[in-house]
């Protein structure tokens, strides 16, 4: 059975792509220097890293748009971490080869698995899951929360992102494995004294 959400997310990634006009570039740039403030890359790298990743839906879209139903794509520093579940090999080698397709990306982290979807009821309960991890990482006082991406594919939860220090990373780990339904944690993670990959 197809699910509703199979085709929302080609038409909300035309819409994003499309609002790449003048305004809305301005209206992201704008949103871009709040983020950096409080972030601890610089606005250059999260201009960067936000350009890698409308490339990467752009090239999806114009190679196959059932693509954008199944994976995505979380930037950090030129890394890129792609997550989801593809019904055959050779949608994920699809995808795979057009992300390095993207100028800017340093690295690929391929985590896309090869099996059928749990459907709508796996999707609603991934997205409990990542929102159930966000809003415990951001009521911690002890963590920043802002330098975190969380994706839950399949109840494992892939974090990316710049951690302050070693127990900063170990508390963000600590409360996503107190959460139901968590089959396991990948963290991603680059600890902020360490040199960036990219």
């Amino acid at each position: 059975m197809t699910s509703p959400l199979r085709w929302a997310v080609p038409a909300l990634a035309v819409l994003a792509l499309a609002g790449c006009g003048p305004t809305g570039l301005l209206m992201g740039a704008g949103a871009t220097a709040g983020v950096a403030v409080a972030e601890d890359r610089e606005l250059q790298e999260i201009a960067s890293d936000t350009d890698i990743k409308l490339g990467i839906n752009r090239r999806w879209l114009e190679q196959d748009p059932a693509i954008l139903t199944h994976v995505s794509s979380t930037v950090t520093e030129g890394r890129v971490l792609l997550t989801g579940t593809v019904p055959n090999p050779e949608m994920r080698l699809e995808a795979l080869r057009a992300v390095w397709q993207v100028p800017g990306v340093h690295q690929v982290i391929n985590e896309i698995a090869v099996a059928q979807s749990d459907g709508l009821p796996g999707f609603a309960r991934d997205v409990w899951i990542s929102t159930q991890l966000r809003s415990r990482m951001t009521f911690d006082t002890s963590v920043l929360a802002i330098n975190y991406s969380v994706e839950t594919v399949d109840g494992v939860i892939y974090l990316m992102g710049i951690a302050q220090d070693r127990g900063e990373l170990n508390r963000v780990i600590a409360h996503a494995r107190q959460i139901p339904y968590v089959r396991g944690v990948v963290p991603y993670v680059r600890i902020k004294a360490e040199p960036s990959s990219a």
